[in-house]
Protein backbone atom coordinates (compact mmCIF):
# COMPACT_ATOMS: atom_id res chain seq x y z
CA UNK A 1 0.00 0.00 0.00
CA UNK A 2 1.28 3.40 -0.59
CA UNK A 3 1.18 6.09 1.81
CA UNK A 4 -1.84 8.05 -0.05
CA UNK A 5 -3.46 4.33 0.70
CA UNK A 6 -2.83 4.11 4.43
CA UNK A 7 -3.47 7.39 5.14
CA UNK A 8 -7.49 7.22 3.47
CA UNK A 9 -7.78 4.06 5.01
CA UNK A 10 -7.17 5.04 8.99
CA UNK A 11 -9.32 8.22 7.80
CA UNK A 12 -12.40 5.58 6.39
CA UNK A 13 -11.81 3.46 9.68
CA UNK A 14 -12.33 6.31 12.05
CA UNK A 15 -14.88 8.31 9.74
CA UNK A 16 -15.97 11.63 12.06
CA UNK A 17 -13.85 10.74 15.08
CA UNK A 18 -11.24 12.27 12.88
CA UNK A 19 -10.81 15.79 12.14
CA UNK A 20 -7.81 17.27 10.04
CA UNK A 21 -7.45 21.13 9.31
CA UNK A 22 -5.18 22.68 6.82
CA UNK A 23 -4.12 25.67 6.19
CA UNK A 24 -3.63 27.38 2.63
CA UNK A 25 -0.11 27.10 2.36
CA UNK A 26 0.33 23.64 3.04
CA UNK A 27 0.95 21.83 -0.27
CA UNK A 28 -1.27 19.98 -2.19
CA UNK A 29 0.34 16.62 -0.66
CA UNK A 30 -1.43 16.95 2.61
CA UNK A 31 -4.71 19.51 1.68
CA UNK A 32 -5.71 16.31 0.01
CA UNK A 33 -6.35 14.65 3.26
CA UNK A 34 -8.55 17.75 5.18
CA UNK A 35 -12.25 17.94 6.69
CA UNK A 36 -11.49 21.60 6.11
CA UNK A 37 -9.37 23.64 4.61
CA UNK A 38 -8.99 27.13 5.47
CA UNK A 39 -6.49 30.56 7.08
CA UNK A 40 -6.03 31.37 10.35
CA UNK A 41 -9.20 33.11 10.94
CA UNK A 42 -11.72 30.00 9.03
CA UNK A 43 -10.06 27.63 11.24
CA UNK A 44 -10.62 29.28 14.51
CA UNK A 45 -14.01 29.63 13.61
CA UNK A 46 -14.56 25.85 13.00
CA UNK A 47 -13.16 24.25 16.20
CA UNK A 48 -15.62 24.91 18.27
CA UNK A 49 -18.36 23.23 16.30
CA UNK A 50 -15.84 19.89 15.55
CA UNK A 51 -17.24 16.79 17.45
CA UNK A 52 -14.24 14.65 16.23
CA UNK A 53 -12.19 13.09 19.03
CA UNK A 54 -8.79 13.02 17.39
CA UNK A 55 -7.71 16.90 15.60
CA UNK A 56 -5.37 17.02 13.51
CA UNK A 57 -3.61 20.76 12.69
CA UNK A 58 -1.61 20.89 9.71
CA UNK A 59 -0.26 23.86 9.65
CA UNK A 60 2.54 25.34 12.11
CA UNK A 61 2.54 25.02 15.61
CA UNK A 62 0.72 28.26 17.07
CA UNK A 63 -2.51 27.20 14.74
CA UNK A 64 -2.31 23.38 16.89
CA UNK A 65 -2.03 25.97 20.00
CA UNK A 66 -5.16 28.12 19.01
CA UNK A 67 -7.18 24.75 18.31
CA UNK A 68 -6.50 23.10 21.97
CA UNK A 69 -7.40 26.39 23.13
CA UNK A 70 -11.04 26.39 21.75
CA UNK A 71 -11.11 22.45 21.19
CA UNK A 72 -13.13 20.83 24.48
CA UNK A 73 -11.74 18.73 27.31
CA UNK A 74 -12.45 15.49 25.40
CA UNK A 75 -11.10 16.21 21.99
CA UNK A 76 -7.32 15.15 21.64
CA UNK A 77 -5.31 17.87 19.49
CA UNK A 78 -2.16 17.11 17.87
CA UNK A 79 0.15 18.62 14.74
CA UNK A 80 2.66 15.73 13.14
CA UNK A 81 5.47 17.96 13.63
CA UNK A 82 6.06 19.84 16.60
CA UNK A 83 8.90 22.02 15.38
CA UNK A 84 6.46 23.10 12.67
CA UNK A 85 6.84 26.78 14.14
CA UNK A 86 7.31 30.59 12.99
CA UNK A 87 9.35 33.13 12.93
CA UNK A 88 6.97 35.57 13.62
CA UNK A 89 5.84 33.99 16.64
CA UNK A 90 9.39 33.37 18.02
CA UNK A 91 9.84 37.11 17.47
CA UNK A 92 7.61 38.30 20.20
CA UNK A 93 8.37 36.41 23.69
CA UNK A 94 5.66 36.36 26.21
CA UNK A 95 8.05 37.75 29.52
CA UNK A 96 9.18 40.79 27.42
CA UNK A 97 5.95 41.54 26.07
CA UNK A 98 4.39 41.34 30.21
CA UNK A 99 7.23 43.64 31.15
CA UNK A 100 6.36 46.73 28.48
CA UNK A 101 2.43 46.20 29.11
CA UNK A 102 2.86 46.63 33.04
CA UNK A 103 5.01 49.60 32.15
CA UNK A 104 2.72 51.29 29.05
CA UNK A 105 -0.22 50.59 31.81
CA UNK A 106 1.12 52.85 34.40
CA UNK A 107 -0.60 56.18 33.48
CA UNK A 108 -2.76 55.40 30.59
CA UNK A 109 -4.85 52.16 29.29
CA UNK A 110 -2.87 50.54 26.85
CA UNK A 111 -4.20 47.26 25.31
CA UNK A 112 -2.32 44.52 22.97
CA UNK A 113 -3.66 43.24 19.88
CA UNK A 114 -1.84 40.01 18.98
CA UNK A 115 -1.93 38.57 15.28
CA UNK A 116 -2.69 35.06 15.75
CA UNK A 117 0.88 33.92 14.77
CA UNK A 118 1.76 34.22 18.13
CA UNK A 119 2.48 31.81 20.83
CA UNK A 120 -0.39 30.29 23.70
CA UNK A 121 1.01 32.47 26.34
CA UNK A 122 0.98 35.71 24.48
CA UNK A 123 -2.34 35.60 23.56
CA UNK A 124 -2.91 34.84 27.23
CA UNK A 125 -1.17 37.88 28.10
CA UNK A 126 -4.01 39.87 25.50
CA UNK A 127 -6.90 38.37 27.90
CA UNK A 128 -5.24 39.10 31.02
CA UNK A 129 -4.53 43.26 29.41
CA UNK A 130 -7.70 43.52 28.43
CA UNK A 131 -7.07 43.20 24.60
CA UNK A 132 -7.72 40.29 21.86
CA UNK A 133 -6.11 38.46 18.75
CA UNK A 134 -6.53 39.41 14.93
CA UNK A 135 -5.88 37.51 11.92
CA UNK A 136 -5.01 40.02 8.58
CA UNK A 137 -8.40 38.95 7.44
CA UNK A 138 -9.59 41.03 10.38
CA UNK A 139 -7.15 43.77 11.63
CA UNK A 140 -8.67 46.74 11.08
CA UNK A 141 -11.99 45.56 12.47
CA UNK A 142 -10.01 44.53 15.76
CA UNK A 143 -7.67 47.40 15.85
CA UNK A 144 -10.47 49.61 15.28
CA UNK A 145 -12.62 48.13 18.32
CA UNK A 146 -9.39 48.65 20.79
CA UNK A 147 -8.42 51.76 19.61
CA UNK A 148 -12.47 52.67 21.10
CA UNK A 149 -11.99 50.79 24.36
CA UNK A 150 -8.28 52.16 25.06
CA UNK A 151 -6.08 54.91 25.34
CA UNK A 152 -3.63 53.23 23.01
CA UNK A 153 -3.06 49.94 21.04
CA UNK A 154 0.28 47.68 21.13
CA UNK A 155 0.16 45.77 17.61
CA UNK A 156 2.20 43.00 18.08
CA UNK A 157 4.20 41.08 16.74
CA UNK A 158 4.08 41.71 12.79
CA UNK A 159 5.17 45.65 11.72
CA UNK A 160 4.11 45.30 8.62
CA UNK A 161 0.45 44.23 8.84
CA UNK A 162 0.50 46.90 12.17
CA UNK A 163 1.77 49.54 9.38
CA UNK A 164 -0.61 48.63 6.29
CA UNK A 165 -3.52 48.29 8.97
CA UNK A 166 -2.77 51.96 10.59
CA UNK A 167 -2.75 53.06 7.00
CA UNK A 168 -6.57 51.68 6.30
CA UNK A 169 -7.72 53.85 9.34
CA UNK A 170 -6.20 56.95 8.61
CA UNK A 171 -3.79 57.01 12.22
CA UNK A 172 -0.80 59.14 11.09
CA UNK A 173 3.02 58.55 11.32
CA UNK A 174 3.98 60.93 14.14
CA UNK A 175 0.54 59.14 16.72
CA UNK A 176 3.08 55.96 16.19
CA UNK A 177 5.40 54.79 18.09
CA UNK A 178 8.58 51.91 17.27
CA UNK A 179 9.26 51.12 20.41
CA UNK A 180 11.92 53.76 20.79
CA UNK A 181 13.66 55.48 23.21
CA UNK A 182 10.91 57.31 23.90
CA UNK A 183 8.39 54.73 24.30
CA UNK A 184 7.24 55.44 27.71
CA UNK A 185 7.87 59.57 27.60
CA UNK A 186 5.46 60.21 24.96
CA UNK A 187 1.64 59.35 24.85
CA UNK A 188 0.98 57.18 21.42
CA UNK A 189 -2.02 55.86 19.68
CA UNK A 190 -0.11 53.01 18.27
CA UNK A 191 3.12 50.89 19.79
CA UNK A 192 4.02 48.99 16.58
CA UNK A 193 6.12 45.62 17.86
CA UNK A 194 9.07 45.16 15.48
CA UNK A 195 8.24 41.74 14.19
CA UNK A 196 8.31 39.85 10.46
CA UNK A 197 7.42 36.80 8.62
CA UNK A 198 9.99 36.06 6.73
CA UNK A 199 8.47 34.42 3.92
CA UNK A 200 6.64 37.98 2.93
CA UNK A 201 9.66 40.35 4.00
CA UNK A 202 11.16 38.36 0.38
CA UNK A 203 8.70 40.30 -1.65
CA UNK A 204 10.41 43.59 -2.87
CA UNK A 205 8.79 46.80 -4.63
CA UNK A 206 11.45 45.62 -7.51
CA UNK A 207 9.44 42.66 -8.01
CA UNK A 208 6.20 44.69 -8.44
CA UNK A 209 8.53 46.80 -10.87
CA UNK A 210 9.35 43.78 -13.13
CA UNK A 211 5.60 42.63 -13.33
CA UNK A 212 4.44 46.48 -14.17
CA UNK A 213 6.74 46.57 -17.21
CA UNK A 214 6.50 42.81 -18.18
CA UNK A 215 2.92 42.73 -17.49
CA UNK A 216 1.40 45.59 -17.29
CA UNK A 217 -2.56 44.96 -18.11
CA UNK A 218 -1.53 42.16 -14.80
CA UNK A 219 -3.26 43.05 -11.33
CA UNK A 220 -1.30 42.70 -8.36
CA UNK A 221 -2.40 41.37 -5.44
CA UNK A 222 -0.21 40.95 -1.83
CA UNK A 223 -0.53 39.79 1.71
CA UNK A 224 -0.75 42.56 4.48
CA UNK A 225 2.78 41.19 5.98
CA UNK A 226 4.38 42.94 3.05
CA UNK A 227 5.98 45.85 4.06
CA UNK A 228 3.82 49.17 3.45
CA UNK A 229 6.17 49.76 0.40
CA UNK A 230 5.30 46.81 -1.44
CA UNK A 231 1.33 46.99 -0.68
CA UNK A 232 1.23 50.58 -1.56
CA UNK A 233 2.88 49.66 -5.18
CA UNK A 234 0.12 46.71 -5.36
CA UNK A 235 -3.41 46.81 -7.02
CA UNK A 236 -5.12 45.26 -4.00
CA UNK A 237 -4.15 43.66 -0.69
CA UNK A 238 -5.32 41.59 1.93
CA UNK A 239 -5.71 38.07 3.72
CA UNK A 240 -5.18 34.78 2.38
CA UNK A 241 -9.27 34.40 2.26
CA UNK A 242 -9.09 37.86 -0.03
CA UNK A 243 -6.89 36.83 -2.42
CA UNK A 244 -8.44 33.71 -2.82
CA UNK A 245 -11.61 35.95 -3.10
CA UNK A 246 -9.95 37.75 -5.41
CA UNK A 247 -9.01 35.85 -7.57
CA UNK A 248 -12.12 34.05 -7.82
CA UNK A 249 -13.58 37.54 -8.96
CA UNK A 250 -11.63 38.06 -11.86
CA UNK A 251 -13.04 37.96 -15.40
CA UNK A 252 -11.95 34.97 -17.58
CA UNK A 253 -8.54 35.68 -19.49
CA UNK A 254 -7.18 37.81 -16.27
CA UNK A 255 -3.52 38.63 -15.20
CA UNK A 256 -2.57 37.98 -12.06
CA UNK A 257 0.30 38.49 -9.79
CA UNK A 258 0.38 37.27 -5.87
CA UNK A 259 2.62 38.40 -3.46
CA UNK A 260 1.91 35.26 -0.93
CA UNK A 261 3.23 32.02 0.26
CA UNK A 262 3.89 29.66 -3.21
CA UNK A 263 1.64 26.83 -1.98
CA UNK A 264 -1.71 28.71 -2.42
CA UNK A 265 -0.41 30.70 -5.35
CA UNK A 266 -0.05 27.27 -7.29
CA UNK A 267 -3.11 26.14 -5.79
CA UNK A 268 -5.18 29.40 -7.47
CA UNK A 269 -3.09 28.71 -10.78
CA UNK A 270 -4.39 25.01 -11.04
CA UNK A 271 -7.97 25.63 -9.58
CA UNK A 272 -8.25 28.93 -12.52
CA UNK A 273 -7.14 27.44 -15.38
CA UNK A 274 -9.10 30.29 -17.46
CA UNK A 275 -6.53 33.09 -16.12
CA UNK A 276 -3.34 33.64 -15.58
CA UNK A 277 -2.04 33.36 -12.53
CA UNK A 278 1.88 33.93 -11.30
CA UNK A 279 3.55 34.37 -8.06
CA UNK A 280 5.11 38.00 -7.57
CA UNK A 281 8.38 35.71 -6.07
CA UNK A 282 8.55 32.30 -5.32
CA UNK A 283 8.97 31.84 -2.09
CA UNK A 284 7.81 29.22 0.91
CA UNK A 285 6.86 28.57 4.23
CA UNK A 286 9.74 26.42 5.46
CA UNK A 287 8.00 25.37 8.59
CA UNK A 288 5.01 24.80 6.81
CA UNK A 289 6.43 22.68 4.17
CA UNK A 290 8.16 20.27 7.40
CA UNK A 291 4.67 18.72 7.13
CA UNK A 292 4.40 15.63 5.02
CA UNK A 293 2.42 12.45 4.05
CA UNK A 294 5.26 10.60 5.90
CA UNK A 295 4.85 12.23 9.40
CA UNK A 296 1.00 12.81 9.03
CA UNK A 297 0.93 9.05 8.43
CA UNK A 298 2.98 8.44 11.23
CA UNK A 299 0.76 9.78 13.79
CA UNK A 300 -2.45 8.86 12.52
CA UNK A 301 -0.97 5.33 13.26
CA UNK A 302 -0.22 5.74 16.61
CA UNK A 303 -2.85 8.20 17.55
CA UNK A 304 -3.11 7.03 21.74
CA UNK A 305 0.36 7.22 21.87
CA UNK A 306 1.29 10.33 19.85
CA UNK A 307 2.35 13.38 22.07
CA UNK A 308 -0.49 15.91 22.21
CA UNK A 309 -0.73 19.60 21.51
CA UNK A 310 -1.77 20.77 25.42
CA UNK A 311 -2.17 24.30 26.84
CA UNK A 312 -1.73 24.92 30.53
CA UNK A 313 -5.41 25.92 32.02
CA UNK A 314 -4.48 29.28 33.50
CA UNK A 315 -2.90 29.86 29.63
CA UNK A 316 -5.94 28.15 28.29
CA UNK A 317 -8.36 30.19 29.93
CA UNK A 318 -7.02 33.69 29.30
CA UNK A 319 -6.12 32.69 25.93
CA UNK A 320 -9.53 31.37 25.15
CA UNK A 321 -10.82 35.06 26.12
CA UNK A 322 -8.54 36.77 24.08
CA UNK A 323 -9.72 34.68 21.22
CA UNK A 324 -13.17 34.91 21.88
CA UNK A 325 -13.37 38.09 21.68
CA UNK A 326 -11.95 38.45 17.96
CA UNK A 327 -15.25 35.93 17.19
CA UNK A 328 -17.78 38.10 18.77
CA UNK A 329 -16.23 41.35 17.31
CA UNK A 330 -16.26 39.85 13.88
CA UNK A 331 -19.07 37.95 13.94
Amino acid sequence: MTLSDKILKIKDELKDELCILAHHYQNDEIVRYANFIGDSLELARKVPSLKAKYIVMCGVYFMAESTAILANESQQVFIPVEKAGCTLADLAPAKLIEIILTKLNQKRKIIPIAYVNTSAKVKAICGEFGGSVCTSANSVTMLKWALENSDGVLFLPDRNLALNTAKALGIDDEEISYLDDDIFNKKYKLYVWPGYCDVHLNFRQGHIYHFKKRKPDAKIIVHPECTPEVVNEADAWGSTSKIIKYVQNQPKGSKIVIGTELNLVNRLKKQHGDKEIFPLHTTCCKYMEMINESNLLSLLESLDTYKQVKVDTKTKELARVAISKMLDVCK
